[in-house]
């Protein structure tokens, strides 16, 4: 279905916006736009709108064709079709029929993106031989790269074009769209314009998002990274990326990103796609991201791909990140930054294989309290991590390691579901196993693993962290914000 007046205007709108110098040529075109349902047929007259495709490759110069019927040399373009659904699809085709160049060999350019470069009006003289009058063009013209940096092949269209040639910006044939391009600084080589986050949890699992399957959007009803496409206003693909995030799922709230890669896709028009993909270690619930756009999202492992409608190389770029991620873990501990705490020590996100450690220092802050477990529980208490190491997405466990194979301090999370009640966050989260080797008190481990622990839940969602405190650790609870419940006194039910 062809472009609608309204959204026209809107795109002649936004033009006038970066050019208001051109009202006056533009406000009969927003004049015929409020009254023409059909702008774009060439029936619609004394005016109506046509496109050029404007292709640009590495030395700055724009592809322009000889054209039969007028002996203009011109940018490919025409009018639009039935099956045309924007301005910037009527370009693309223009110039795939008139040049033989495909719309995968073009990329949209990082200044414009799928905004004009230039509307002019044109004067057309009669033509008795279609049945036209005179009358004029309202030519929108879309700048496109080249997504290679060799020349493409052309294959000209006998029927209306002899030749082709490609000039510099200063011998472009249009005045206007001359001095545009000599302004906008176009160098003609691609930058990412779309901007996708791998998110991780840090213990193997990834977050995948599967989108509605609509024809329209780019791969309908298949798994894929969050993200998509920059806007006029973003100042930077990772302020694209945030943009999207906060707009496809609010209530996923991601720290520092790092970029990756860069890939090439195909978009929804037949264009080719440069694409940042960012990564970032999220814990949270994605139940609790609110997701505004798509179907579901998931937490996945990698062994479990092959069974999802994804694409391969979304897949590979999973993969690849998995065996980076093991080859850093594998790499001996003095690598860590010597500025991670007291004796190279470092915070990190306890692995299954921590489990019987965590039990030790479970067993050394049960000895504290004067506790003595019975025997077989040590070996029931390291099952019971492992089990939860290994995938619960409401457990995560934080542990001081000093690269000596033992473990120095640990602090447990986990949360739960909470009923709904104004101001607070879906979840609650409980602190405990808050445990230090006795000699290496003193030295602020505890505190730096109960500060990520804390960080962890409130990422997740918990409006409400709640621990236990003995006497010794209630001065670093509150130091840590922690303070007395208020409201109803919390009591507690324990079986006889």
């Amino acid at each position: 279905m062809p472009p609608s007046a309204d959204a026209i205007a809107a795109v002649t709108r936004a033009h006038l916006d970066h050019h208001p110098a051109e009202r006056a040529k533009l406000e009969p075109l927003l004049a015929m736009l409020a009254t023409t349902p059909e702008p774009t047929n060439r029936s619609t007259l004394p005016a109506h709108v046509t496109c050029s495709a404007v292709v640009i490759n590495r030395d700055q110069q724009v592809l322009h064709i000889h054209h039969k019927a007028t002996g203009l040399t011109l940018c490919p373009g025409g009018h639009g079709e039935e099956t045309d659904t924007s301005l910037l699809a009527t370009a693309v085709r223009e110039v795939a029929e008139e040049a033989g160049i495909p719309p995968e060999a073009l990329c949209l350019v990082p200044q414009l993106l799928d905004q004009p470069v230039d509307i002019d009006v044109n004067d057309i003289d009669a033509n008795p031989d279609k049945g036209e009058g005179a009358h004029q063009h309202y030519d929108f013209r879309f700048a496109f790269y080249l997504a290679d940096a060799a020349m493409p092949e052309t294959a000209l269209q006998a029927e209306e074009v002899t030749g082709c040639e490609w000039r510099p910006f200063e011998q472009v044939a249009s005045p206007s769209l001359r001095a545009k391009l000599q302004a906008a600084g176009l160098d003609g080589r691609p930058e990412p314009v779309n901007a996708s986050v791998l998110i991780h949890d840090g213990v193997g699992r990834y977050l995948l998002h599967l989108r509605d399957n609509f024809d329209h959007i780019w791969a309908p009803g298949e798994f894929s990274l969050l993200g998509g496409g920059a806007e006029p206003g973003d100042g930077t693909l990772e302020d694209t990326l945030r943009r999207e995030l906060a707009e496809e799922a609010p209530g996923l709230r991601l720290g520092p990103v790092e970029p990756l890669t860069v890939e090439w896709t195909t978009g929804a028009d037949g264009l080719a796609v440069p694409i940042q993909t960012f990564t970032a270690c999220w814990q949270g619930d994605p139940e609790a991201a609110d997701l505004r756009e798509g179907v579901l999202l998931h937490w996945f492992r990698p062994e479990d791909l092959h069974r999802l409608r994804l694409r391969d190389s979304t897949q590979q770029l999973i993969h690849q990140h998995t065996a980076d991620l093991a080859l850093d873990r594998a790499r001996p501990k003095a690598a860590e930054p010597a500025t991670a705490g007291p004796a190279g020590a470092v915070v990190r996100r306890a692995v299954q294989e921590d489990a019987a450690e965590l039990t030790r220092l479970r067993l050394v802050m049960l000895d504290s309290a004067g506790i003595t477990p019975p025997p077989g529980w040590a070996d029931q208490c390291t099952a019971w991590f492992s089990e939860r190491l290994n995938g619960d997405g409401r457990f995560a466990a934080f542990v001081v390691d000093v690269g000596t194979g033992r473990l120095v301090s640990c602090a447990v999370g986990q949360y739960d579901h909470r009923m709904p009640r104004p101001g607070q966050g879906p979840h609650v989260g409980h602190i405990a196993s808050v445990a230090t080797d006795p000699e290496h008190r003193r030295q602020g481990h505890a505190r730096r693993a109960v500060t990520a622990t804390r960080d962890w839940l409130a990422a997740s969602g918990c409006g409400q962290i709640q621990l236990t405190a003995s006497p010794h650790g209630e001065q670093l609870y509150r130091d840590l914000g922690f303070s007395d419940p208020t409201g109803p006194i919390p009591l507690t039910w324990s079986a006889p």
